[in-house]
């Protein structure tokens, strides 16, 4: 996170780690690990995934930086987990975030406070938190390509598509995706039927999640 005064590494847990999954450059042997912090009750608040344990020295709820929620930070933590193979807690992590736009009119702020779930029934407002805040208005689009788990890699005239809608959701389509210069849809029934309109020609399509580009990948 940092050095100190010294130049020694500052030693933090921070939702950080969950943008390290996100990018595919965590060593497979390291990814329980960091998938087991993030979810912990230190660092998952019910809502989402605070910027700052609240075993650390500097952790306080209604922090910026340091214990806050931030929804487009919390949903780059929870495609990082999708990434990586660890299916329920994303979903968790996507309810959670979903469930806090709901409380708050379906408008997502910038940011929330890092209380817990269980001590508060709607997330804890930030003072100056912008709302609409563009970051935070996007974080929705990713949490549906995540539970799509929908990878294009058109260069390499490929689309991964493998969702992993959650039963609470039931039923997604996602229409109007542009791809390839058209557009297509992706249907997901409530038993997991999936079925893809419009798919460009000369792409496959890879019913399987795309692995991470990890260190041990060449």
């Amino acid at each position: 996170m940092g050095l100190d005064g010294d130049k020694r590494p500052l030693d933090a847990l921070t939702s950080n780690m969950g943008h390290c999954l996100w990018t595919g450059i965590v060593d497979r042997d390291k990814a329980d690990a960091v998938a087991g912090h993030l979810m912990s009750p230190e660092m998952f608040n019910g809502w989402g995934i605070r910027t700052l344990a609240t075993t650390m020295a500097g952790y306080n709820p209604i922090s910026y930086h340091n214990g806050s929620v931030w929804p487009h930070d919390t949903a780059i933590v929870a495609a990082g987990l999708m990434r990586y193979g660890y299916v329920e807690e994303a979903q968790r992590v996507v309810l959670g975030l979903l469930d806090a736009a709901m409380a708050v009119g379906g408008r997502l702020p910038e940011l929330f406070g890092g209380l817990d779930r269980a001590e508060l029934p709607v997330p804890l407002g930030y003072p100056a938190s912008c709302s609409p805040q563009a970051w935070a208005a996007a974080s929705p689009l990713l949490l549906v390509r995540l539970l799509l788990r929908f990878d294009p890699w058109l260069p390499h005239g490929k689309l991964w598509l493998d969702p992993a809608v959650p039963a609470a959701i039931g039923r997604l389509r996602v229409g109007h995706i542009p791809l390839g210069g058209g557009r297509m849809a992706v249907d997901v029934d409530g038993g997991g039927t999936v079925s893809v309109e419009g798919l460009p020609p000369g792409v496959a399509l890879v019913r399987e999640p795309r692995q991470p580009l990890s260190a041990e990948v060449s």
